[in-house]
């Protein structure tokens, strides 16, 4: 027979596994069965194999086609190949089963406790094909931007005033920190102090780092004023909660930490005069890179849920 391959010189790979289940099955009909082709098309396209290949795979008398000798050993051959490409799609399909949108999200401890939650509910309840897989670390503001900025997270939720060079960032939420007391202190009746009483009272801060400090410290400075020395500084919010309740401590803490606190009564809030302690919740994640699609989406959720003016763009 003559060379009629294809100019590629490829087989197509259709034609093999016509030949493999030919010899599996031991007719062209059985193969055609198994294939879900009819016995025209199974015959036709063994030939076409054979005129490809220039072999004679098979003789065809009055009992059927039987595979050759050289059909047999094209055969085993075929199946290697066939074999291949099955593995190859079991693998590529593996690829997507396990290629769902991953997102590493680093977020502050108000964030992480208070706000991420909700986000990441709005999420898995949009409804997309494949739900992303989104893990959560949570770290004070400066350490989210140490992760984002190592690659270790794709973004961060951030606390703080200020933003490290390498990041990008957006403003997705709003917030204000409020000065709290325990019921039974004497501050809890006032109707305001002043930041000079405030920083004479009974202060119990958060570790530095913590976005919520950072906030704090900034919005003294624009007073004139700056925290006293060697206060009492507590790595998490419910610490310092505790400290406020337990010991007769003031502290200066989000407003959404404290919120059901203040709602039950456990708290009381107390007004400071001549400090400003609104601040911005941001996004950021590595200059140079684009933000994750679906860090995008969280970015918007987080946005469309804010109560204050939120300058998320798109």
């Amino acid at each position: 027979m003559a060379d009629d391959r294809t100019g590629t010189g490829r087989t197509r790979l259709a034609l093999l596994g016509l030949l493999v289940a030919a010899d599996a099955h031991g007719s062209i009909s059985a193969a055609a069965r198994s294939l879900g082709v009819s016995q025209p098309t199974a015959s036709a396209g063994l030939r076409d194999l054979e005129r490809r290949l220039g072999l004679d795979l098979l003789v065809r008398g009055p009992r059927g086609a039987q595979l050759t000798e050289t059909g047999r050993v094209v055969a085993a051959w075929a199946r290697e190949v066939v074999d291949a490409s099955d593995r190859f799609e079991q693998s590529v399909a593996s690829l997507h089963v396990h290629a769902r949108e991953r997102l590493r999200v680093a977020a502050s401890m108000t964030i992480a406790e208070y706000l991420a939650p909700r986000w990441l509910a709005v999420l898995a309840r949009q409804g997309a094909a494949r739900q992303p897989d989104v893990e959560l670390v949570v770290r004070n503001s400066r350490e989210v931007m140490d992760l984002v900025l190592a690659g270790d997270a794709d973004v961060g939720f951030v606390e703080g005033p200020g933003v490290r060079h390498g990041l990008r960032h957006r403003t997705v939420a709003h917030d204000e920190l409020v000065a709290v007391v325990a019921p039974d202190h004497p501050w809890a009746r006032r109707r305001s102090v002043g930041v000079a009483t405030l920083l004479a009272g009974s202060l119990v801060v958060r570790e530095a780092g913590s976005g919520t400090r950072e906030v704090f410290e900034g919005a003294l400075q624009r007073a004139g004023q700056r925290l006293p020395e060697h206060l009492p500084s507590l790595g998490s919010t419910a610490a310092v909660k505790t400290a406020v309740l337990a010991g007769g401590s003031v502290a200066v803490l989000s407003a959404l930490a404290v919120a059901d606190d203040l709602a039950r009564g456990t708290l009381v809030r107390v007004p400071v005069v001549g400090l400003d302690l609104s601040r911005r919740l941001r996004v950021v994640w590595k200059d140079g890179a684009p933000m994750p699609t679906v860090a995008r989406r969280l970015a918007a959720i987080a946005a469309a849920q804010d109560t204050g003016p939120s300058t998320l763009s798109t």
